[in-house]
């Protein structure tokens, strides 16, 4: 009885101390875009993107509730749809892409405010400078009608101001508004 008794109580912390799955969904760049929205003038909104990027997310819950984001783009790869303006925003004058050329994100909270929506907290850094930015996440998981895998469709949004991070300092917000919007759009596939 002594043994049963240590058999089903050794079978029980097992059980207890099972690691949780973990999954890394990886960014499916094909379909996807990094990018953000600056106002110019008071008129116009000008879209830019990020041409090389990447995002991982891990986590172990399918509401993505206890998510970890991990985000990285080439100021170098930056794409406005005019050259010369891209040229322009590598300088000096706003990302000085010789000297920072990476823009992170690392996430460090989430918090759920629904069953599609997350709030994430962590640190972004750009231009030689790291500030806390609070940042919306909204997914749709679904499941891939071709290849039958598991696939999650995420939106990354949330406002900045420029000035935080010493960008364009040159610039007035007349000129170009101090906010902008981060706006990023993917799928990413589980691995």
């Amino acid at each position: 009885m002594k043994k049963l008794s240590l058999l089903v109580a050794s079978a029980f912390v097992l059980f207890a101390f099972k690691p949780i799955d973990t999954a890394t969904w990886t960014v499916d760049r094909m379909h996807s875009r990094m990018g953000f929205i600056i106002n110019h003038l008071g008129v116009n909104d000008i879209l830019g993107s990020f041409d090389t990027y990447d995002c991982k997310i891990s986590t172990s819950k399918a509401d993505f509730s206890d998510a970890t984001i991990e985000m990285t783009a080439d100021v170098n790869s930056i794409n406005t749809g005019a050259e010369k303006r891209d040229s322009h925003l590598k300088s000096p004058d706003f990302f000085d892409a010789t000297q920072f050329g990476t823009i992170t994100f690392k996430s460090k909270s989430v918090k759920k405010v629904d069953d599609k929506t997350i709030t994430v907290k962590g640190d972004l850094t750009m231009h030689g400078v790291t500030k806390e930015v609070e940042l919306k996440l909204v997914h749709k998981e679904t499941v891939n009608p071709m290849s039958k895998k598991d696939l999650a469709g995420i939106a990354i949004t949330g406002t900045i101001k420029r000035s935080d991070f010493g960008i364009g300092a040159k610039f007035p917000a007349p000129m170009l508004s101090d906010e902008v919007m981060l706006d990023a759009h993917g799928e990413f596939g589980k691995n």
